[in-house]
């Protein structure tokens, strides 16, 4: 009994212990990338604070149209900490979202990160699709300064329904939310997917599949 009572005790201290070790929020005022490091770490090491300045924190040219002449219609300009390294630790970053008219940000899912979007220029059709098994599309046309929250991880899509141009803006919940677009994963993997796998996912020809692969 008393090896027991032991155990129990240095199990609850040991406990104890990681849960005082760990700290969720930050720790210093800032920390910005650093890309020249080697070290690895979740995320990009810091940048010697004396280094820093305004410019680490600032990104123009948000107001600039992205070029919407490719296949699906659409442009995304991201800001995360890719090109603003003063978002490094923070959690957030935002994008600016351009569509021709009919474009479309095909299906895709932020694996690290919620978005939420607002509409600053035409009229936009948007959803996403629950987990497995009910799989339901939940979706909503949006207007002008309409707000759509898109849950973390779920797969999701933008799609321009007006007759002009349409303008998003969307901010996310992580400084490197990730993209993966549905299709590109599927069909333009590398090394590709079995053709066998996608055969009988699909339930279709494997022509079909061949042809898809292609596009990508």
């Amino acid at each position: 009994m008393a090896c027991y009572n032991i155990m129990i005790l240095s199990l609850l201290t040991i406990t104890s212990t990681l849960v005082i070790a760990f700290e969720s929020s930050p720790l210093q005022d800032f920390c910005v990338a650093d890309p020249t490091s080697s070290a690895l770490v979740n995320g990009l090491a810091c940048l010697d604070s004396k280094l820093v300045e305004a410019n680490h924190f600032s990104l123009s040219g948000l107001h600039l149209p992205g070029n919407t002449s490719n296949p699906v219609g659409s442009k995304v300009t991201p800001v995360t900490v890719g090109q603003l390294p003063g978002l490094n630790t923070l959690g957030i970053s935002m994008a600016r979202i351009d569509f021709a008219p009919w474009g479309v940000v095909p299906p895709h899912t932020h694996p690290r990160a919620t978005e939420i979007l607002t509409v600053l220029q035409g009229k936009l059709f948007v959803g996403f699709v629950t987990s497995n098994p009910e799989n339901r599309l939940i979706s909503k046309v949006l207007d002008k300064g309409d707000v759509f929250v898109f849950p973390v991880g779920l797969p999701h899509f933008q799609h321009n329904i007006g007759t002009g141009t349409a303008v998003s803006v969307s901010a996310l919940s992580s400084q490197n939310p990730g993209v993966i677009t549905v299709a590109n994963a599927v069909f333009g993997s590398s090394p590709a997917i079995s053709d066998d796998v996608l055969v009988k996912a699909f339930q279709v020809d494997k022509s079909i599949i061949t042809h898809l692969q292609s596009q990508f």
